[in-house]
């Protein structure tokens, strides 16, 4: 006997077989869920438009509606007539104009009373050259000093200021009666009270030689 005769036979596979693939079951033993294929929906005929579709779409139609709205007119019940507003300044020039805060002393309470804060400006007449001050409240322009200036008129230095003057005037028509005013002016800075009291003393000089 031989030694190869000897060795223990293996009977050889004929075939290869391929691993089972594990089920579903499988994967559930060790917890894992069940995939579950989604089928795709029908769509019904009609309904295939995409967002992107139904959104312009809707635009199409907010356009159109604008459209539609804009053509309605709609005719005046009354017609207005343009008016031109009369400041009373159109006779006369601007020389020279500040912001300022006016204040008027009241002799029976004894005591300042603001009159109001706004532009107060030197006005020239255009023929007569005779000058005027002119004051303004803001927000509601209405008139808080308005008087000639006269050739006895002097502005005084407000005690512990440099930048208000104080002074007197026979007839402010200010409230539309002439009245005899002791008032009180004060600037944002001493240049422009400076600047005030130039034009004040030059109109003043100029009503002296009238």
């Amino acid at each position: 006997m031989s030694s190869e005769d000897s060795k223990p036979k293996v009977e050889e596979a004929t075939t290869t077989s391929t691993p089972a693939v594990p089920t579903s079951n499988v994967f559930s033993m060790f917890g894992a869920k069940k995939e579950k294929k989604e089928e795709p929906e029908a769509v019904a005929e009609g309904e295939g438009e995409t967002k992107q579709e139904k959104k312009e779409g809707k635009e199409d139609e907010d356009d159109k509606a604008e459209e539609e709205e804009a053509d309605v007119h709609f005719e005046p019940l009354v017609t207005l007539e343009k008016v031109d507003v009369k400041t009373n300044e159109e006779d006369e020039e601007v020389l020279y104009k500040v912001r300022a805060k006016l204040f008027r002393f009241h002799g029976d309470s004894k005591e300042w009373k603001e009159r109001g804060t706004g532009d107060v400006k030197f006005l020239q007449h255009k023929q007569t050259k005779k000058v005027r001050i002119l004051m303004r409240r803001d927000k509601t322009l209405k008139i808080c000093a308005n008087h000639l200036i006269s050739g006895d008129y002097e502005l005084k230095p407000n005690i512990g200021s440099d930048r208000s003057w104080v002074y007197s005037v026979a007839a402010d028509i200010s409230e539309g009666e002439p009245e005899a005013q002791t008032l009180a002016i004060r600037f944002g800075n001493k240049e422009n009270a400076d600047k005030f009291k130039e034009h004040f003393d030059t109109a003043r000089d100029a009503a002296k030689k009238a």
